[in-house]
């Protein structure tokens, strides 16, 4: 006769949720490392997630610490990942990212990049000449910006037509292409932005040297780092947050011994061995969390957090996720900047006092580290434009 499956109840992922990914008062971070490894790795497309994402889960939440870690220490790489994603990852599991995930995107990346020189005249062997003069230059430079290494290696500012005789027909420069290949392919890295730390225009350093690691083992180290933060997890969670394949997913659950459970919606779920116990539940807590953080984009089904009426008010139609407002690991409303830097949220659901009391102090503790910068996400929501209307 088979045993049941131990269950894990979403009252029990939860709980988790709070103590593991640092949100409830309790749980908090002492430094930025401690809060970016809490959910593995964390989501970089729009540099102000970065900084969002981790002050909700720093004790004493500053734009200072972010950066500390991520331009002074650089114990955080700003780096792609699974799905061309552009995350911040802690620097002890890099090669892990690298070679279980970015390296397939960067052969994808090549191949893409070789079709773009083609339609301009240019060949593989350019290509290397340009990225050798390239490394060569940031070698030597330190850091620089796209422009700035466009004035070292003239290559660079090359212009290619495309769409021709098309409505849209322009010209497509190189370097953002060339230099984003090489991110993908491990040789650079982005630095410090030019600019404040809500830019998008980063200078590049060369990459630190990686760590040996098979592609096979990273990928086990990658779902035992996944299920440690995000566990219980179904494998289509799974399988959507890195885009591999259904092969590979079951493949490296197989080879961390992932244990299967029951969840509250009957469908089967993962845990690490010996995670199947309940934890003791974090004290009642409120949370701001930005657009893109990794909490909500953990999980591809996310009832359990998050309501389907909810849904249309606070993500775009690609399916990027936009600021949030938590109560208990439930997804209760939304929040925004207004242009004078004033915080303003919006309950979605009927809360309590003692809920309404909690999310006004979570507020004021991220409008004192915002310090009355206006933060604009990148994809915008709904119920983020109605706020800062």
């Amino acid at each position: 006769m088979t045993s049941a499956l131990p269950r894990i109840s979403d009252d029990e992922r939860r709980a988790r949720l709070g103590a593991r990914h640092r949100l409830a008062p309790s749980a908090r971070a002492a430094c930025a490392e401690d809060a970016a490894r809490a959910v593995l790795l964390l989501h970089a497309t729009d540099p102000a997630t970065v900084y969002a994402s981790t002050c909700a889960r720093l004790a004493e939440p500053s734009r200072a610490e972010v950066q500390r870690a991520l331009y002074e220490d650089k114990s955080l790489i700003r780096m792609p990942g699974m799905r061309r994603t552009v995350y911040v990852v802690p620097r002890e599991i890099t090669h892990v990212v690298q070679r279980s995930s970015t390296d397939a995107v960067a052969v994808t990346q090549r191949r893409v990049m070789l079709q773009f020189l083609a339609s301009g005249g240019y060949d593989e062997a350019w290509l290397d000449q340009v990225e050798k003069d390239t490394v060569a230059a940031l070698t030597e430079l330190g850091e620089a910006t796209a422009m700035e290494l466009g004035a070292v290696v003239p290559l660079l500012r090359t212009q290619i037509r495309v769409a021709i005789g098309k409505p849209y027909e322009a010209n497509q420069g190189v370097s953002t292409r060339l230099l984003f290949t090489l991110s993908c392919e491990g040789r650079i890295v982005r630095a410090r932005p030019q600019g404040s730390w809500l830019s998008s225009r980063f200078r590049y350093a060369i990459a630190p040297e990686l760590p040996e690691i098979g592609k096979t083992e990273a990928k086990a180290e990658l779902v035992r780092g996944w299920l440690a933060a995000f566990g219980p997890g179904t494998l289509e969670d799974l399988k959507w947050w890195t885009g591999w394949t259904l092969t590979d997913t079951r493949h490296a659950l197989a080879a961390v011994r992932a244990v299967e459970v029951r969840l509250d919606n009957g469908t089967v779920g993962y845990v690490l061995p010996g995670d199947e116990d309940p934890i003791a539940a974090p004290e009642p807590w409120a949370a701001l969390l930005p657009a893109l953080d990794a909490t909500p984009m953990g999980w591809k089904e996310r009832d359990w957090y998050i309501t389907p009426e909810l849904r249309e008010r606070l993500f775009d139609r690609m399916g990027n996720i936009g600021p949030t407002v938590w109560w208990n690991g439930r997804v209760v409303g939304g929040w925004a900047t207004r242009a004078d830097g004033e915080l303003v949220w919006r309950a979605l659901v009927d809360l309590e006092p003692e809920a309404t009391k909690a999310v006004e102090a979570e507020v004021a503790r991220h409008a004192n580290w915002l310090d009355g910068a206006c933060i604009t996400p990148r994809f915008r929501v709904p119920l983020d434009r109605e706020l800062t209307a």
